[in-house]
């Protein structure tokens, strides 16, 4: 009896385990997750200060403003789109906020206020674009790219005869700005960046929209097949624009921090930067195709850039040495995302 009882709840209890196993399996945060527990190892035993208060603060710092935008950027990737054009968003609305209080005279929240708008509408436009004239995305975030590129540098120089703004520490309210997005808390002797703080909150409120709204399964179905989205009712071209507005408000965010906390902005900087949110996201778990990803998987994948840039600074070996890394992450993460993603298609089949 005990025997036969021992047997009957084993079996009962057997495919539990294995639905178990199967949804963390097939959880597209897995890899991710794997490759930063094999890095923070990798680095710490090369470098004894890698896991110092010191050390954490240094690749959370670096990862931070990294992950908010790659969340984001995750987010329009798993509709299906991608946007060039968020590197050099980062700086345009950083321009834009110093010009207005430093040049204008205006207040620190005003700046931000008109750059947030203005990042808002060119958000907006991108997405309109794309679903107007269908387009790839590709193509007419690269040409927004171009265009902000050529506007960041043209309108600089005219005002202020150099490629560069400064003086904003001297506008009204940027106290209280700076306090909000450039201010640190010293934990075990360390500075942490309130950016950490902003990264873990876009990353949580990223993922509850992904995973328990109508919003995040609209953004699913859209990138699985938006011909199919849209024939059961989703509203695919107000979602798509709302996405790339997504990643210009993102955009505008990491401008803010940076601009903020180092008081200078060039009007040349974020170009090369979209490849790597983009680099994160795919990283993180997302898929070039659209459909499939998460946002806390991307968030993972900017953690991973960080403690790599930072983890072979702190190993004294040569910067250079990054880019091969970072290139073999990537191979490596397309390949795990590939198979992972064919093994949810066999559970959910």
């Amino acid at each position: 009896m005990t025997t036969a009882g021992q047997q009957a709840a084993t079996a009962s209890s057997a495919p539990g385990r294995v639905g178990l196993l199967a949804r963390l399996v097939a959880r597209p945060e897995l890899g991710s997750l794997l490759g930063a527990g094999l890095v923070l190892t990798f680095f710490s035993l090369i470098s004894g200060q890698f896991l110092s208060t010191l050390g954490a603060a240094t690749w959370l710092d670096d990862s931070a403003t990294l992950g908010i935008a790659a969340v984001a950027v995750a987010l329009l990737m798993i509709g299906g789109e991608f946007d060039l054009s968020v590197g050099v968003m980062t700086a345009s609305s950083a321009l834009i906020t110093s010009l207005l209080a430093v040049y204008a005279g205006w207040n620190v929240w005003a700046a931000l206020a008109a750059a947030l708008a203005f990042a808002l509408a060119v958000g907006a436009l991108n997405g309109w674009l794309v679903m107007r004239t269908g387009l790839p995305s590709f193509i007419v975030t690269l040409g927004t790219f171009l265009a902000l590129q050529g506007l960041n540098l043209g309108v600089t120089r005219l005002v202020t005869g150099t490629v560069q703004v400064s003086g904003i520490r001297e506008a009204d309210g940027y106290t209280q700005a700076g306090y909000l997005f450039a201010s640190t808390v010293q934990v075990g002797g360390a500075p942490f960046p309130v950016s950490i703080l902003w990264w873990v909150a876009v990353t949580a409120a990223a993922s509850a929209l992904l995973v328990r709204t109508r919003f995040g399964n609209w953004v699913f179905a859209i990138g699985g097949s938006a011909p199919s989205a849209r024939q059961v009712g989703v509203p695919v071209v107000r979602s798509k624009v709302l996405l790339f507005m997504g990643t210009a408000a993102a955009a505008w965010l990491v401008g803010a921090i940076n601009l903020l906390r180092y008081t200078t902005v060039q009007a040349g900087q974020g170009v090369g930067l979209e490849f790597q949110f983009i680099i994160a996201a795919v990283i993180g778990g997302c898929l070039m195709t659209g459909g499939y990803g998460s946002a806390v998987g991307a968030s993972i994948g900017a953690l991973i850039f960080g403690m790599a840039r930072q983890g072979i600074v702190f190993a004294r070996w040569n910067s250079d040495w990054f880019m091969l890394f970072l290139g073999a992450m990537l191979i490596s993460a397309v390949l795990v995302n590939n198979t992972v993603r064919r093994r949810t298609e066999r559970v959910r089949g």
